[in-house]
């Protein structure tokens, strides 16, 4: 039986593969590469939506979307910031700062309730950052379901997530000159990480949300770490479990 293709994009040379769809069953949201250095592409297939952002000057490294498709985060070949995005109308809403030396970013994570940022670099550790955006009513019982949200961005003229997202009361911590961001460089002004975990072993890691507080890294040799944040005062992360999968076999001498 022949394959039929029923859909193709185009985009900017992508050696990396990024390409990133939404969990949700109600929601068809895809991002990847635009034609464009640092530009991302989405689509909300289910409404006939396509969208451009500019997300990055450099090339994009790494991307990934909320459940639902609502929000994307990115980073790009630089590895100093990390920028969450409005997915229907591009509207940049945080930017968070991993570090100042380029770095190699490995992975991006979000939490469920899109509280908390995750990220995984070659500097040899995993930072967790406050989000300030979230949907609306996230933590209550009754918050809106994928399907109402995506209709509830049908009836808006604007395509704005404006009824949608709130700010969070958690913050990552800034520079004590974060008051002189007009005549100070945008770095003084910078969100720095919540929440950090240092790896000792030098390998490539990932790194996503378990239960609540709690974040899973595993890594290409085979290790397995479980951790655990505090999610008022952050600071340095609890390791609370550790296993080696892969073992290395010695060779006869």
């Amino acid at each position: 039986m022949d394959l039929k293709l029923l859909h193709q994009i185009e985009t900017l040379a992508n050696p990396r593969g990024l390409c990133c769809l939404s969990h949700d069953s109600n929601t068809f949201v895809l991002a990847c590469p635009g034609l464009h250095r640092g530009q991302v592409r989405i689509e909300h297939f289910g409404l006939n939506v396509m969208k451009l952002i500019n997300a990055h000057d450099s090339h994009i490294a790494c991307l990934t979307l909320t459940m639902d498709g609502l929000l994307l985060a990115t980073a790009s070949t630089r590895g100093t910031l990390i920028r969450i995005f409005n997915t229907m109308d591009g509207t940049r809403l945080q930017e968070v700062r991993r570090g100042v030396d380029r770095a190699e970013i490995y992975g991006i994570a979000l939490s469920r309730n899109v509280q908390w940022l995750a990220v995984s670099s070659d500097k040899g550790t995993v930072h967790i950052f406050s989000l300030r955006v979230r949907v609306a009513g996230e933590d209550s019982s009754s918050h809106p379901s994928p399907a109402q949200g995506l209709a509830l961005l049908e009836q808006n003229s604007s395509s704005s997530l404006d009824g949608l997202i709130s700010p969070s009361t958690s913050a990552n911590p800034g520079s004590s000159l974060s008051f002189m961001r007009g005549v100070l460089p945008k770095y003084f002004s910078s969100e720095w990480s919540f929440a950090q975990f240092h790896l000792s072993e030098d390998t490539q890691y990932i790194a996503a949300f378990a239960s609540q507080n709690t974040v899973i890294i595993v890594g290409m040799n085979g290790s397995f770490y479980r951790c655990s944040f505090d999610p008022v005062h952050g600071g340095h992360m609890l390791q609370q479990e550790y296993v080696r999968f892969l073992q290395t076999e010695s060779r006869p001498g």
